[in-house]
């Protein structure tokens, strides 16, 4: 790795440059995030997972730098036209705009007014009028008229148009109306004509304008979805009358006539080429930080999702609720395996209201259901209020369960995997189910960007979405860590050095051999080399195994660490997760050795503490108010329970038990107009909240609130 990147790196993220070198050294090894974060702590010098990932991304950036610096010597090599001073420039070269704007006068380009004065001949007309003596620059081009040139204005156009494009190619020019945008562009927005009725969405951006540098990226996305639907025009630009004085300062020398021509020029070259040029530029950049922005919130939104407590292992009763089709009902083990299906019509009259009712107390007791999870779909809260009638011989709770997503899992090829011999409403009732035993397990085989979380996601950058949604995925997964007797091979596949083909050969083994004893076990399945093994080993877990260390977060290459902690104290592995007491009588400082410091000491002492426990916490749920079914029971002043479904920049969306989110507006958060909060600073997707009704709009569906302390 150039040691010069190592440098840069390092002062852009804050840390040290052996941090740096160490962690680009590992990822070169093929170690992966959660591998490195978790168990190279003396190697990265305590890096965490976020500071990680960053340098992953950096060192990528200059990956792709390299490859187009080589692609653009290699250009201005084939031309015949590298010199020593040029190679130097693109070998110093830090960044792409520097590159490009270095390669710019040897790109291949449609031909252009410049070239077309060129093969006119009129280069020397250009370098005259440049040198701005006090000479009548028609006498000059009077002399290049001719068979091409048919006229001493001609002439002229031509020698003007040469000048324009130097000047949009010099590199200081163009640095110097980067800043200038920087520092003074405004955005504005018109109203295409004739849009008007149909973009009334955008009414508020019909003439708008702001400054560039400022305005919020939510704003900046609404505005580019307004152009790209033909509603809006939208241009970038400072004011001319700045650009056209920081060019003269640069080109015009002295008043002659040549001076004019080449003022006359330096205007012409903003606004044909520069500006364009430039706008284009800063909407790419602009663009590029509204989309990292808002990938930030949806990465953020789908974190804490993936993140939200499992009920754990109970059996359960799953419905999709529905009016005329009936509500789809199974029932699942702590497993989530599945052990029955059918169908029953709780809101098709009495009749068939009282056989559901005699079917769910039946199932309840047949199938040992200990809670029931409703999906928050149509139907649901009719259908919460029918099963709070059943009068079952044993305490069941009761759950709602976000429905988001599961018909796009119901539909998918992972869930015809998993159920062939079943159709959509099965699979989907299934999903409901499983999501309120285990969120993370059940939410990895849904297309994130399906689960209805985050904001504008469809016109941001969809590359760099998946990318950095498929990293949370990764993250979460081997966050918690995964029971490798039990996980699914979706689940398996984002374990730490995995992937599909080995989750689909660990699965195929389970079943042929029975479950793993051991993780030593894992060896054994087919493509399982050394390499993977260390990367994955650490992060599956093998519930009942002989040793106790394999369903922990201890990697089996630190065994003989805990091996030696218990001979020292006379016990097993065992009696040393068991016993306080004696874990208390270890020293760690005694374990430092050549390959383990005191971090990866300090994590093995707290895994002995509590040997693989789940990092997401205590399941706990909202009940929501009974006498409010729709938007209509609404009343403004109304204190209720809610649940943050979505966290956007510009606020949050509260689930209220019916089917209209209300919103509470970050001005609702505290924070002032000109240093509004973020609102993700202060709610979390999954967190319970009690909100106060601020405003109701039926016709539009739309419910304000105000966040009650």
């Amino acid at each position: 790795m150039n040691e010069k990147y190592i440098k840069l790196i390092a002062e852009k993220l804050g840390v040290r440059e052996i941090q740096v070198k160490n962690t680009a050294f590992l990822f070169s090894q093929g170690a992966t995030v959660p591998f490195i974060s978790r168990y190279r702590k003396e190697q990265t010098g305590l890096l965490n997972e976020v500071q990680v990932s960053q340098i992953k991304d950096e060192l990528k950036k200059y990956e792709e730098l390299d490859k187009r610096r080589a692609s653009i010597i290699e250009s201005v090599e084939g031309q015949g036209k590298m010199t020593d001073e040029l190679r130097q420039k693109l070998d110093d070269a830090l960044d792409m705009t520097t590159l490009e704007d270095l390669y710019l006068p040897f790109k291949q380009k449609k031909k252009t007014r410049a070239a077309v004065a060129k093969e006119k001949g009129l280069e020397p007309l250009a370098d005259k009028i440049l040198l701005q003596q006090n000479a009548n620059a028609e006498d000059f081009a009077a002399a290049f008229v001719g068979e091409k040139v048919a006229d001493v204005e001609e002439a002229l156009q031509g020698a003007r148009d040469i000048i324009a494009e130097r000047i949009n190619e010099n590199t200081d020019t163009r640095n110097k109306m980067r800043n200038l945008f920087k520092r003074d562009a405004i955005i504005y927005s018109k109203l295409v004509k004739d849009k008007e009725e149909e973009g009334q969405k955008y009414k508020d951006y019909f003439d708008y304008s702001e400054k560039l540098s400022r305005i919020a990226g939510h704003r900046l996305m609404a505005l580019q979805r307004g152009e790209n639907e033909g509603i809006l025009k939208i241009t970038i630009e400072p004011a001319e009358e700045d650009a056209f004085m920081i060019l003269e300062r640069q080109f015009v020398k002295g008043k002659g006539d040549g001076a004019e021509q080449v003022k006359e020029a330096a205007h012409d070259a903003y606004k044909r080429l520069l500006r364009p040029s430039i706008e284009t530029e800063f909407a790419n950049i602009s663009k590029e930080k509204a989309d990292d922005e808002a990938i930030k919130v949806f990465t953020e939104n789908l974190r804490n999702l993936l993140l939200a407590s499992p009920l754990g292992k109970k059996r359960i009763l799953a419905l999709d609720p529905g009016f005329r089709t009936g509500c789809k009902l199974v029932c699942l083990d702590e497993q989530g395996t599945l052990l029955h299906n059918e169908a029953i019509y709780p809101h098709s009259g009495n009749q068939k209201m009282f056989e559901a009712l005699s079917t769910m107390e039946n199932l309840v007791e047949e199938y040992k259901i200990d809670c029931i999870a409703i999906g928050n779909g149509t139907a649901s809260r009719e259908t919460e209020q029918f099963v709070k009638k059943i009068r079952f011989k044993k305490p069941v709770k009761i759950y709602i369960v976000s429905e988001s997503g599961a018909s796009i899992y119901s539909a998918s090829e992972v869930a015809r995997e998993e159920f062939p011999d079943y159709d959509l409403t099965v699979r989907g009732a299934v999903s409901i189910g499983r999501r309120l035993l285990d969120p993370l397990a059940e939410l990895v085989k849904i297309d994130p960007k399906s689960i209805g979380v985050g904001q504008y996601q469809h016109d941001v950058n969809q590359t760099k979405l998946k990318e950095s949604l498929d990293d949370v995925v990764v993250s979460c997964v081997n966050q918690v860590g995964v029971n490798v007797n039990t996980a699914s091979k979706h689940l398996l596949t984002y374990v730490s050095g995995l992937g599909p083909t080995l989750a689909k050969n660990i699965v195929n083994y389970r079943t042929e051999h029975g479950p793993f004893g051991s993780r030593d076990e894992l060896k054994k399945v087919p493509r399982m080399g050394d390499k993977t093994f260390e990367q994955c080993a650490g992060f599956l877990r093998i519930d009942g195994a002989k040793n106790p260390l394999d369903n922990s977060a201890v990697h089996p290459e630190k065994y003989y660490i805990v091996n030696k902690m218990a001979k020292d104290l006379g016990c097993s592995v065992a009696d040393l997760i068991k016993s306080p007491e004696t874990r208390k009588k270890i020293d760690v400082k005694k374990y430092v050795d050549d390959q383990t410091g005191l971090p990866t000491l300090t994590d093995i002492m707290q895994e002995l503490e509590k040997p693989g426990r789940d990092p997401r916490g205590e399941f706990t749920s909202t009940e929501f108010d009974d006498t409010i079914q729709t938007i209509k029971d609404l009343k403004e002043g109304m204190e209720l329970n809610g649940v943050v479904t979505n966290v956007t920049n510009f606020g949050a969306f509260v689930d209220l038990g019916i089917h209209v989110n209300g919103l509470i507006h970050v001005s609702q958060m505290g924070g002032t107009r000109r240093n509004p909060v973020n609102p993700a600073s202060v709610l979390k997707i999954q967190q319970s909240v009690k909100v106060k009704v601020l405003s109701i709009d039926i016709n539009r569906e739309r419910i304000g609130l105000a966040l009650e302390k």
